[in-house]
């Protein structure tokens, strides 16, 4: 490579490249955004909820669009699409089509003037047509750039030269007619590629009805769900009335070889259990249903998701697939035939709405894109990789994340990204910081005198809006005191909110400023760095939750949620009042990494911080790197495990910035990000470390599954680790069955572990093609191959390998040489002699967890696999800053979805190596030495060990003498306040939670009562 260039061109605005584009601009190079649409945000913007934990889908991501918009090393170039990629890795020119939005940019102040006076009403493609927009349009509440489109295709103007009322109702000059796509030429290092999927058409399936107004696509029915959707959050028919019964009827468009779809969609059985479970929200009575072949509950959380909304909410879960929808030629009714698995032969229901739960399909601009940039395709037009690089496409320095590669889920999708920005940051570490700028704030204004309290109420659409009465908490907090100014958003965090919040301080000389609406955990930030955009100190901020602590609690009781909303925001206001200006430190920091574990997750995370130009410290408990890989012996891409282990564990083990320890583990450990101080001790080290940051990749385990079906009673059962030992030395048995979810999805493992079936069909297919004549069956709850490797089990099926269905509440019963086994289909037990049984059994995790979370800090979940921060958009990532998850230590997964995460957690990682200081937080608390007596019992109840004791000498006036003080590390310490607390003297100050402000919002609770 002659010449690198420290730019990234990103081609995709979802939520993928959102996130690359995050971590690369956060590590020091420019990045150019690109999107077809008019906006970012991607499909996720079009969801209501997210599963499993049913969070606001919106709400999530606002703050990622907040802060794409506000990074000076992100260049947004929406409504483009690249036509050409020339050029070698680390010198690409990329060239953008700027397509013509007759709207010029600089001018639009998003006033919306031009959309009240446009005559054209066209289908709105947000709200999937179910609802009409302009012609002059904005793609929904919070799009970013927040800046008006007109639509060429219907503008009155630009076809017929007629109309123009846009250009004389904008006060700012900002339509131009005159505009012409534009052409550019972008100089980048490296490309990455995530443009995501387009849903399955359904109309191309003429049996399902989608040309019945009340049969829906999922996404449609999402739209009908949000609070921002055509109905306002209401699911309603063809009539205006809302239905009864709905059906769901999966896999429309996946898992489908007739229509040139054999690909499972990963996450269409989840998405419909949620839009199930949240529909049920919304009316009580409502009785819902799923027509599944497959439940595909893989991922974390989902399998528990599942069983609630089975066993709890009461959704029914059918195990069939109706052919078609039909419709009554009389009353235009709509009903399904379907074959009931207990073997009582056809069934017919009628419902209300049916729902066609559509696939995520290549779209036609992905793959054109992939013919642009020269890559290979697969033979489902996803972007070919590898199972050990699955970033990496067939062209160097052409990188691929997200859907464009396979069907995934968000989290999967999140982790790609981050992996991919890690991939691209490697090939251009040296470039890190040539082109990129610092975002540089106004000077702090002086706050004067007067307290002068501005307060924002969001109503988040409708999920505050909605039960709270909104105007009438805003006339409420103007009675306040020191409120001089209160206000209503739609949606306080979208882009022009948070300008208008700013605008808003400046033109009214705010200097303190509360916004009652959602979470601090995800929009905190996003207001505190709004406030020091308009010249206001960051910790003169308050957020009153009266979504999760209000509305959400409080949905069949509007009165009292509107009067608690007042309640909540009196206490923030009387705290906001007495809030004071807080300031952070700047410290070196160590610039080292600790990988620990030394399978194929930590090992790649090590090399990919490695080749950034950092120092790495491997540690692995076991005599040899590999970890649970080692156990078997070949992919599912017919490679086998040497073939992936051994380059990678040569690559590790040259690299001159890693230092690998094996049968070494981590004894102690304390201190904070930047300042990590841990022992290590084994067969050839014990000594301290420092570090920076720290990656956990411990991995997991087989479990050995004593008291499941005779294992341990007989020697021919075998676990499927045992079974890939002997197949390569040769298996002579003529009758093998597996049985699935051997000490899985039960009530002491509760969750699937994900890679099971996939192991299973891997393993039946070798067991068929060394001997066509062996009889291979293989019992299973449900077959959850998802993704691509839904071709596994179809070719197992091919191979004539025998599935029978079993259910949790009839296990089959196993002998020494038989299993009996009842067919819910053919309503009769058999009985299947056998050779040799094999069980799938689930991962487990390892006793170390449970020595590193405390170590840590961190949490370990119900099934004792470390916490992420957040499931969704934050999946490597622990809430303990600068620790991070990588693998099968943060839940089961398959080997590359392993690979692309510990890409993430390095990439993610490295966004703090890369600075060239830390900062400390503002509200840290302070010891009054003169206070002090030096008990030490902040010591004691500090999680985080930020006290320490240390010798003072005191001089009076007739004595000196040497006792002991308290002194808190501002690098160390959250803020938490434990130690204010537990002082028995008052000599220590939790700083943004002092005594006074604590009182306050105490009497101000009080008026209330």
């Amino acid at each position: 490579m002659s010449k690198l260039v420290g730019a990234v061109a990103i081609a995709g605005g979802g939520i993928a490249g959102i996130q690359s584009a995050i971590d690369l601009a956060s590590s020091g190079l420019k990045v150019y955004l690109i999107e077809s649409s008019t906006t970012i945000g991607g499909k996720m913007a079009q969801l209501d909820k997210t599963f499993p934990t049913l969070d606001c889908s919106m709400c999530t991501l606002s703050p990622k669009l907040a802060e794409v918009a506000r990074h000076p090393n992100i260049e947004l170039m929406t409504y483009s699409e690249i036509t050409g990629i020339t050029g070698e890795p680390g010198d690409f020119t990329v060239t953008v089509k700027n397509k013509a939005t007759y709207v010029d940019y600089d001018k639009c102040t998003a006033c919306e003037l031009c959309v009240s006076k446009c005559p054209v009403k066209v289908p709105d493609e947000y709200n999937e047509g179910q609802n009409n927009r302009k012609a002059i349009y904005l793609a929904f509440p919070q799009a970013v750039p927040r800046v008006f489109t007109i639509d060429a295709d219907h503008c009155l103007y630009l076809n017929k030269g007629k109309c123009g009322n846009c250009q004389k109702a904008c006060e700012n000059d900002a339509i131009n007619f005159e505009d012409t796509d534009k052409e550019v030429d972008i100089n980048v290092g490296s490309v990455i590629l995530n443009t995501g999927f387009e849903p399955y058409d359904a109309s191309n399936l003429e049996q399902y009805r989608i040309d019945h107004p009340n049969v829906v696509s999922s996404l449609e029915f999402e739209r009908q769900l949000s609070s921002s959707g055509p109905f306002e959050g209401h699911v309603t028919l063809a009539d205006g009335s809302h239905p009864r019964r709905i059906a769901w009827i999966q896999c429309v468009g996946s898992r489908s070889p007739e229509i040139g779809r054999n690909t499972c969609s990963s996450v269409c059985c989840m998405y419909a259990t949620k839009e199930a479970m949240v529909a049920m929200e919304h009316d009580l009575d409502l009785e819902t249903t799923i027509f599944n072949i497959d439940i595909r509950a893989f991922g974390k959380g989902f399998e528990e998701f599942y069983q609630k909304a089975k066993n709890e909410k009461g959704i029914r879960f059918i195990n069939s697939r109706p052919s078609g929808v039909e419709v009554d030629p009389v009353t235009d009714n709509i009903s399904l035939k379907y074959e009931a698995e207990d073997g009582s032969g056809i069934k017919r229901e009628e419902f209300d709405m049916i729902v066609l739960s559509i696939g995520l399909t290549p779209s036609d601009s992905s793959k054109n894109l992939a013919k642009i940039a020269g890559v290979e395709m697969d033979d489902n037009d996803f972007v070919k990789t590898k199972i050990d690089h699955p970033l990496e496409t067939s062209k160097p320095g052409i990188f691929v994340c997200g859907a464009m590669q396979a069907p995934k889920d968000i989290p999967d999708t999140v982790a790609d990204a981050s992996g991919a920005a890690s991939k691209a940051a490697s090939l251009l570490s040296s470039e890190r910081g040539n082109l990129v700028t610092e975002k540089k704030y106004p000077p702090e204004k002086d706050m004067g005198d007067e307290i002068r309290t501005g307060v924002v109420v969001c109503r988040c659409g409708i999920n505050i809006g909605n039960i709270v009465d909104v105007p009438d908490v805003v006339e409420y907090a103007k009675t306040l005191p020191h409120v001089v100014l209160a206000k209503e958003e739609v949606y306080a965090c979208s882009t022009d909110s948070l300008e208008g919040i700013a605008d808003l301080v400046r033109e009214h000389n705010l200097n303190h400023m509360v916004v009652a609406s959602c979470t601090p955990r995800t929009h905190e930030p996003l207001f505190r760095e709004t406030l020091m955009e308009a010249g206001l100190n960051p910790y003169l901020f308050e957020l009153a939750n009266i979504r999760e602590h209000c509305s959400w609690v409080h949905q069949n009781n509007k009165e009292e949620a509107t009067k608690k909303a007042k309640d909540i925001i009196r206490m923030s206001v009387s705290r906001a009042n007495l809030l004071q200006p807080l300031y952070q430190e700047k410290l070196e920091f160590n610039k080292d990494a600790l990988v620990i574990g030394g399978g194929i997750a930590g090992m790649n995370a090590a090399l990919d911080i490695a080749e950034k130009g950092f120092k790495v410290t491997l540690l692995e408990k076991e005599s040899e790197l590999g970890g649970m890989l080692l156990k078997f012996t070949h992919l599912q891409d017919g490679r086998t495990t040497k073939e992936v282990l051994e380059p990678i564990i040569q690559k590790v083990e040259s690299n001159p910035n890693i230092t690998v320890h094996i049968e070494t583990e981590l004894t102690e450990q304390e201190g904070s990000m930047g300042n990590f101080k841990g022992h290590i001790k084994g067969a050839n080290v014990d000594e301290d470390i420092e570090f920076g940051v720290a990656i956990i990749a411990t991995g997991a385990n087989e479990l050995e599954p004593e008291g499941y079906f005779s294992y341990g009673e007989y020697s021919n059962i075998i676990t499927e680790s045992q079974l890939e030992q002997k197949l390569d030395e040769g298996v002579d048995a003529k009758n093998v069955v597996f049985i699935q979810c051997a000490g899985g999805r039960n009530d002491e493992r509760p969750y699937c572990s994900r890679a099971c079936c996939t192991v299973a069909m891997k393993n039946a297919i070798r067991l068929k093609e060394s001997d066509p004549d062996r009889n291979v069956t293989i019992l299973y709850r449900d077959i959850r191959t998802f993704g691509v490797w839904e071709e596994l089990y179809t070719k197992a099926r091919e191979l004539g390998v025998v599935f029978m269905r079993y259910t949790e509440d009839k296990e089959p019963e196993v002998s020494e040489k038989t299993v009996r086994i009842f067919d819910h289909l053919m309503n009769m037990d058999f009985e299947i002699n056998y050779d040799l049984m094999v069980l799938s059994a689930p991962m487990v995790t390892p006793e170390t967890n449970e020595l590193l979370a405390p170590m840590f800090k961190v949490t370990l979940d119900a099934n004792r696999f470390f916490l992420e921060a957040h499931i969704k958009l934050r999946p490597v990532e622990c809430a303990t800053d600068g620790v991070f998850l990588a693998g099968t230590s943060q839940a089961p997964k398959l080997v590359d979805e392993s690979v692309s995460q510990a890409s993430a957690a390095a990439s993610r990682a490295c966004t703090i190596l890369s600075r060239d200081f830390l900062e400390t937080i503002g509200n840290v608390s302070v010891v009054d030495p003169e206070l002090c007596i030096g008990c030490g019992r902040c010591t004691l109840v500090c999680p985080y060990n930020a006290p320490e004791l240390k010798e003072v000498t005191v001089e009076t006036e007739e004595i000196v003498y040497i006792t002991k003080k308290s002194e808190i590390n501002p690098a160390v310490c959250k803020g938490c306040g434990c130690c204010a607390a537990e002082c028995p003297t008052g000599a220590i100050t939790a700083r943004h939670f002092t005594t006074p402000q604590i009182m306050a919002v105490i009497k101000a609770y009080g008026e209330g009562i």
